[in-house]
């Protein structure tokens, strides 16, 4: 491997007494064929040899790369510059460096190396590349007459710790700099001092993931580091298929491997990231590629391939009936349930009790016991989310704490050393009903539907953006709503959408609820549907189809000459139509104030279950579960006595599957199991 010929270092090789000798010649030579300079390859052990204790290979996200494991000893990661740099001392004065790198959050103020080039005796920073939490570093020596300093550009604004696999190609041309991450758009940097002529590299070594030292230790996935003497590697690299993992040049070991003999051993380390997936159905995109997931209602192993699961191992399950498994005492009446999971931790359940306190409940040997008592003023719902590692759950308290205050809700985070949830951000609501999170493009959202101000329920719901600097979440859109209820967020392909569930204006339950789609940086009106009291909505697929389901629970008009105060009234499930861009209604459903859907899966087969609370004389009515039925739609099979049902939640342990509901009338949620054959 060589390094070919520089803009200005042309190489001569004479043979002389059966030697050869090399010599520099200072006439331009023009760069041709030009090879790309595996940098990473040249401290992956070759076949057959012994495995470096430096690197481990990890796979994630359907690609390979390297973990460098070489903290205490970063010789192990490193080479001589004279092993690529054969004929010529010199760096080339105009290159592209091509990295492709997966990083987890960095701590603010820490940076980490990609590579460096360092002299062996005097220790001096020849060259390098760095990143920090939103800034990619390049830094080279300027050696001069009258001595050397070190020049560092900067791009700002490159996201690159999102832990998901990122290509940069960095192109260096004089003193013009630029940058393209993801094959986009490059950005440039112009600086007055230009990348030196003669930065030679005698007496230098290559450290990868390091500066020769502890600190400063690559902590991430690395799986391309190559230079390309003499030209912008963009060009050859994009546009790619799969803009986040172009590929110039890969050590082979990193590729797609072939069927390996039972005989052969792999001459390295290797780990895989196929951590299997418990819990509901996740994404599956090419992003998460060859990830595991094990559906424990349905005892089955699936693979993600493409854009799809395909089943491994799959028992076939099909549910018989329901039973009461637990019920469970409550400080008072429940108006919702959050059930999540906190790794380490195990499943809980928060419940937004009507009263001065809600309760957390833990599952422990097969039952919800009390686990934390937290302050709550007419609790309405809670929302579970993280931002990177960080632990939220935050509570949409309905009243102030005391008469003329404001009212707030809390957002509570996970304290790791307690063991607890603690107080975070308080922000000033509206008789909030419901919290929704949620991400896009990279950006961590909250969004909060403000049922009413004084009597007043024509009000603005709120949008927050977490700031990343700050920590904190700050006001980023407001949108008219008219005695909200419930937001509802979803994706469909590249497209984010909110959709509210609006249940009053002041006169009448019917209106319009809302379906907002995000374009340019806010959210936009996508399209109306006419409710009656609005206060859930529940997206849910079925194969390739999209549903979006409404819970209808009031229909009044106060304007009306005659009173048409109903609590039977249809819900309605709408499907995604493609070809017209918009959602159509595909099912009525006769229900009694409904006031939650909720969907789940046994086996094959798909379910809702309505929460049925109010008939218009008693709050004893049963909720339904409905069962998919392909052509017939969602058809009734099974009729659950409630009284007063708020929520209903589904979730899966390694004992089985299970419904939960809550009460808003009686101080008592209980659990249901499912009985499956």
């Amino acid at each position: 491997m060589t390094a070919g010929c520089a803009s200005l270092c042309c190489v001569q090789a004479e043979e002389e007494a059966g030697a050869l000798r090399v010599s520099a010649a200072t006439l331009p030579c023009p760069p041709t064929d030009l090879r790309p300079l595996d940098i990473l390859s040249e401290v992956v052990p070759q076949s057959g040899s012994a495995p470096s204790g430096g690197l481990r290979m990890v796979q994630a996200q359907g690609a390979r790369g390297f973990h460098l494991s070489a903290a205490y000893s970063p010789l192990l990661l490193s080479f001589p510059a004279s092993r690529i740099f054969l004929y010529c001392d010199l760096f080339p004065e105009e290159f592209s460096i091509i990295v492709t790198l997966k990083v987890l959050s960095l701590p603010p103020k820490k940076n980490e190396y990609i590579f460096t080039v360092v002299e062996e005796v005097g220790d001096t920073l020849l060259l390098g590349l760095r990143y920090s939490p939103s800034k990619l570093h390049f830094i080279f020596l300027s050696p001069e007459v009258s001595g050397s300093w070190q020049t560092r550009v900067t791009f700002q604004d490159i996201p690159l710790t999102d832990n998901h696999w990122h290509t940069l190609v960095l192109a260096v041309s004089e003193g013009s700099f630029s940058l393209t991450v993801d094959c986009g758009v490059p950005t440039d940097v112009i600086v007055d001092t230009p990348f030196p002529m003669t930065l030679t590299m005698k007496g230098s070594r290559f450290f990868i993931g390091s500066r020769r030292r502890k600190k400063g230790i690559f902590t991430g996935l690395l799986r391309q580091l190559v230079l390309l003497p003499g030209s912008d590697a963009t060009s050859q690299m994009c546009p790619s298929r799969n803009s986040r993992l172009a590929v110039l040049s890969i050590p082979s070991v990193l590729q797609d491997l072939t069927a390996v003999s039972e005989d052969e051993i792999l001459n390295y380390p290797y780990e895989a990231d196929l951590k299997v997936t418990l819990g509901p159905r996740p994404q599956c995109t090419r992003m998460e590629d060859a990830r595991f997931w094990f559906d424990v209602s349905r005892r089955g192993l699936y693979l993600c391939v493409g854009n799809e699961w395909r089943s491994m191992i799959e028992a076939k399950v099909k549910l018989d009936y329901v039973e009461e498994y637990q019920s469970l005492s409550t400080p008072s009446e429940t108006m919702g349930i959050e059930v999540f999971t906190i790794p380490q931790v195990g499943l809980l359940a928060a419940a937004a009790n009507r009263q001065a306190s809600s309760t957390i409940y833990k599952w422990v040997d097969g039952k919800f016991v009390s686990y934390q008592n937290l302050p709550t003023h007419q609790a309405q719902a809670w929302k579970y989310f993280t931002i990177g590692k960080k632990v939220f759950l935050a509570v949409a308290n309905f009243e102030p704490k005391e008469k003329g205050q404001p009212e707030l809700s809390v957002i509570y985070k996970w304290s790791p050393r307690k063991l607890k949830f603690v107080a975070y951000q308080r922000i000033v609501t509206h008789s909030a009903r419901d919290w929704e999170a949620f991400e896009i493009g990279g950006e961590s959202f909250l969004a909060v539907a403000n049922h009413r101000q004084g009597d007043n329920h024509n009000i603005d719901s709120v949008i927050y953006k977490w700031n990343s600097r700050a920590e904190l979440f700050e006001v980023n859109q407001t949108l008219p709503t008219s005695g909200a209820y419930d937001w509802e967020f979803f994706t469909v392909g590249p497209y984010s959408f909110l959709v509210v569930a609006n249940t009053f204006n002041g006169t009448t339950t019917k209106v319009f609820s809302h379906m907002y789609i995000w374009l340019l940086g806010s959210f936009r009106l996508f399209q109306s549907f006419l409710t009656f009291g609005a206060a859930d909505w529940e997206v849910f697929h079925i194969g390739e189809r999209l549903f979006l389901a409404v819970a209808n629970s009031h229909s009044y008009n106060s304007e009306a000459r005659l009173q048409n105060n109903s609590y039977a009234i249809n819900s309605v499930i709408y499907e995604l139509n493609i070809t017209a861009q918009m959602f159509v209604k595909f099912q009525d459903i006769l229900t009694y104030s409904a006031l939650d859907w909720e969907f789940f899966s046994v086996g094959e087969d798909y379910f809702l279950v309505v929460a049925n609370s109010f008939d218009g004389v008693s709050f004893s009515v049963n909720s339904i579960i409905y069962r998919w039925q392909g052509y017939e739609g969602f058809v009734a099979i099974h009729h659950l006595p409630t009284f007063g049902c708020r929520d209903w939640e589904a979730f899966n342990t390694t004992t089985g599957s299970y419904l939960m509901y809550s009460s808003a009338k009686e101080p008592l949620s209980r659990v249901l199991r499912l009985k499956t054959s």
